[in-house]
């Protein structure tokens, strides 16, 4: 039981969160004085995904699992996972944006708009902007942070080094996590900009490239990749049985995320495409049947008879 009560730990980023969540609380009041009530309540139900993201983050760096992460390699693969993909998951549901933009006073928020759109730097970050969410970047630098940092090298100078193990190591995975999703989920004000296909495609592609991580960390090796985890004092586990647990759950809870996501955006395919025969005939990059809506007669005008 000690193992999950005790080593909590208290740093300046439960203050942030508790900072971030009352910001939040303060824009969703402002926004209802100017929003019909189906709006208000759609923004509180987004808001308690927003916060049980928020949650997850706190659960990840705050609570054991962060201080066993540094014994245990199969602690470590959890802690990744929360910080990579269930707390960016449910952020981006959350769609936090707009209700933190209204956080701000109204003059300030005009001075950011300003800044944004007629600033000096205003065409740079624009640029910028939709340079880090084009799908293909939110998709490559999602994976490549993933593989890169497993690296032995790597992964063992983020052990040696905090800073380098919170904020380049998770801060990575947490803000490429958060791009990659919103090119899969809805989250207001920004647009989804891939089709549903290429959804699908970059879901099966990154569960892929996460279960040949895990085949690399247990199948195809024969011992421990990584220093840090040999010769701990008071830890029993083999360092290449803990890394072979830890290859499994990678390859395991891989597929939490992947199917129920596959599955959402499937039916948006098919909803698009009106059928699944014509998402197969999309696949296969050959001309779709008509959907059932293009078979409908269409209507004209007294004025196109005649």
């Amino acid at each position: 039981m000690h193992y999950i009560t005790d080593n909590w730990s208290l740093d300046p980023f439960q203050f942030v969160v508790v900072v971030v969540v009352f910001a939040h609380e303060v824009g969703l009041a402002r926004l209802r004085q100017r929003s019909d009530s189906v709006r208000t309540r759609r923004r509180r139900l987004h808001s308690f995904a927003f916060y049980s993201g928020l949650a997850v983050l706190l659960l990840a760096v705050e609570s054991p699992i962060d201080y066993w992460a540094s014994d245990y390699f199969f602690v470590h693969m959890l802690e990744h996972l929360l910080i990579a993909f269930y707390a960016p998951i449910l952020i981006v549901l959350g769609a936090p944006w707009i209700p933190l933009l209204f956080a701000l006073p109204v003059g300030a928020r005009r001075k950011v708009g300003r800044f944004l759109i007629l600033g000096p730097w205003s065409r740079l970050l624009r640029r910028v902007g939709r340079f880090v969410t084009d799908p293909w970047f939110a998709l490559i630098s999602f994976n490549v942070v993933m593989v890169v940092w497993h690296f032995p090298a790597v992964f063992d100078l983020s052990e040696r080094n905090q800073t380098v193990h919170i904020w380049l190591m998770h801060g990575s995975f947490f803000i490429t996590g958060v791009l990659f999703w919103l090119q899969i989920i809805p989250s207001h004000p920004f647009r989804l900009k891939a089709s549903p296909i290429w959804q699908a495609g970059a879901i099966v592609g990154t569960n892929i490239v996460m279960f040949v991580l895990a085949m690399a960390l247990s199948i195809f090796s024969a011992s421990s990749w990584y220093s840090v985890y040999a010769h701990l004092p008071g830890v029993n586990l083999a360092p290449f049985a803990d890394q072979q647990i830890g290859a499994a759950i990678l390859w395991v809870c891989g597929d939490f995320w992947a199917v129920p996501a596959l599955i959402v955006v499937i039916k948006r395919a098919i909803d698009q495409e009106g059928s699944i025969s014509n998402v197969l005939e999309r696949l296969s990059h050959r001309t779709a049947a008509p959907a059932g809506h293009d078979l409908r007669p269409q209507r004209t005008n007294t004025a196109d008879r005649t």
